[in-house]
């Protein structure tokens, strides 16, 4: 890192490099931080995590019993050794409390003075921060598995919602209604994503083994179903019979750029999209183990070269690189099943939550090796090298995605 620091001060190297070379070496050094604990607050298994963007700094989580929680993330101690606290809750004494297994939570991507949940209770809640009250309630007739706000759309503000139902529908926020619903899928949705890249297309998941891919200003149908055989995607979405998945496809996950989408199904694998046309790139990640019925969520993360991917795996989180499909490493720390991850690509930091009612934080781990290593390495004017080999590329690199 030092000879790279030199570079960077002289001109010799771009910032970039330097950025996503620390990125992939924080990333391949994570561990759970024995000096931060996470409060715990659900008395069932943690489903949902989400941090917002605009300060980094909170962190929702959603739980089985229905109760919802805010985290403060920084350390206002400053003591080495602290314990981040639920600055709020919305819990079981609260009248607007869930009154069953909350799905999902997440912040309003433009603002931290809103949230949205989504619930087996039939409904999904946009809740005001500062009141901890419900600004507008949405009723189903099935349980609620998931939704989604797109982080980059500024001409709609529609939440994309899966439930019992096969038909995905689309509320929209200023008008408090439902306004849409898309028609294609035979089962439950059980995840739903935008793209970040553009801010009208829409991946969904279903039970019925397919992922189709919309742009809500269409009338007519999906754009295209994946096919892990890669089929004809001329055929009209209607008459096709693709599938993504041998089994119930419960995970969806763009990449940051929005070029690559990943889906997690029940037939224990995981598959790598090229979002916009479809392709399956046939990256093998081998047996990821996935017995959840419900939906799995899944992270990549951000500033790395190469790019990774956590994902549960029974009472582990599961690290392979994106495009490789290399299983870098397993995190242990959980005592029973993992149900989410949550990247935070400020600080290349992870957060991990299970049905052992814990929200674990994985951070990097700077080792005496290292910088020693380093310190020579600087001292004798070379480069840095990194530990593993496979991953060379991120301290050569200066490309940006």
């Amino acid at each position: 890192m030092l000879s790279f620091l030199a570079a960077r001060q002289t001109g010799l190297d771009d910032p970039i490099r330097f950025r996503r070379a620390e990125s992939t070496r924080r990333v391949l050094n994570l561990e759970l931080n024995s000096d931060r604990d996470v409060a715990q607050i659900h008395g069932n298994g943690v489903n949902t995590l989400d941090i917002e963007v605009i300060e980094g700094r909170y962190m929702l989580s959603g739980g089985s019993d229905g109760v919802i929680a805010i985290y403060d993330l920084e350390n206002n101690s400053k003591k080495p050794q602290y314990t981040c606290k639920a600055i709020c809750t919305v819990g079981r004494s609260s009248r607007h409390v869930h009154k069953f297994s909350v799905e999902t939570v997440q912040w309003y991507p433009h603002d931290t003075g809103m949230f949205v949940s989504s619930s087996f209770d039939k409904t999904m809640k946009v809740w005001d921060t500062e009141t901890l009250k419900p600004a507008e309630v949405f009723q189903f007739e099935g349980n609620v598995y998931c939704h989604h706000m797109s982080p980059i759309a500024r001409k709609h503000s529609l939440v994309a919602v899966g439930t019992k139902d096969p038909k995905v529908q689309l509320c929209d926020l200023k008008s408090g209604s439902r306004i849409h619903i898309l028609q294609g899928h035979r089962g439950e949705i059980l995840s739903v994503r935008w793209s970040p890249r553009y801010e009208n297309i829409l991946a969904t998941a279903s039970s019925d083994s397919r992922v189709r891919i919309w742009d809500v200003r269409r009338a007519s149908g999906s754009l295209f179903t994946l096919d892990q055989y890669n089929g004809d995607k001329s055929k009209a979405s209607s008459e096709a019979v693709n599938t993504a998945h041998n089994g119930r496809v419960n995970g969806l996950c763009f990449t940051g750029d929005g070029l690559y989408l990943l889906t997690t199904g029940t037939d224990d694998r995981m598959r790598l999209w090229n979002s916009a046309s479809g392709e399956n790139t046939l990256v093998n990640y081998g047996k990821v183990s996935n017995e959840s019925r419900k939906g799995l969520k899944f992270t990549v993360s951000r500033g790395c070269s190469p790019e990774f991917v956590f994902v549960p795996c029974d009472s582990s989180v599961a690290v392979y690189a994106l495009h490789t499909g290399e299983l870098v490493t397993m995190l242990r720390g959980h005592y029973n099943n993992v149900d989410c991850c949550e990247f935070h690509s400020d600080y290349q930091e992870l957060y991990s939550g299970g049905k052992d009612c814990n929200i674990l934080a994985w951070v990097p781990v700077v080792r005496h090796a290292d910088v020693e290593d380093e310190k020579a390495t600087s001292a004798r004017g070379g480069t840095q090298s990194v530990a593993n080999p496979a991953f060379e590329d991120a301290w050569s690199s200066s490309d940006e995605d």
